[in-house]
């Protein structure tokens, strides 16, 4: 099994919901981010200051699957995060040993 963490821009969250459900992944946890990269953030101008802003907002998603989909849900992921521009996020795959579902005690592939 693997772990995917990808950490993308905020408006493109439904779209990558909305291909790993197409393609069978029926779980992922979403956690709200701020961070920077190679951007390194931006200034904005509020009440006639610029102010430097050095964390962006980002989303990241976490999901754990097979082997055997690892590719399929990178591609989907790439697919639908990419603009092209800096910022644009980042993709990080884990080896996880086990899982385990509480309510049925079942472990690995069957408890995803």
């Amino acid at each position: 099994m693997k772990k995917i963490e990808a950490i993308i821009k905020p408006y493109k969250i439904e779209e990558i919901k909305n291909s790993l459900v197409e393609i069978g992944i029926h779980g992922m946890t979403v956690t709200y981010v701020e961070g920077f990269g190679s951007q390194g953030g931006h200034t904005e101008i509020y009440r006639t200051s610029e102010i430097a802003v050095s964390f962006l907002p980002k989303i990241k998603i976490e999901v754990v699957v097979d082997d055997d989909k690892v590719d399929s849900v990178n591609n989907a992921i790439i697919k639908h995060a990419k603009t092209g521009s800096i910022g644009d996020g980042k993709i990080f795959v884990y080896n996880i040993e086990n899982a385990i579902r509480i309510r049925t005690e079942e472990e690995g592939s069957v408890a995803l």
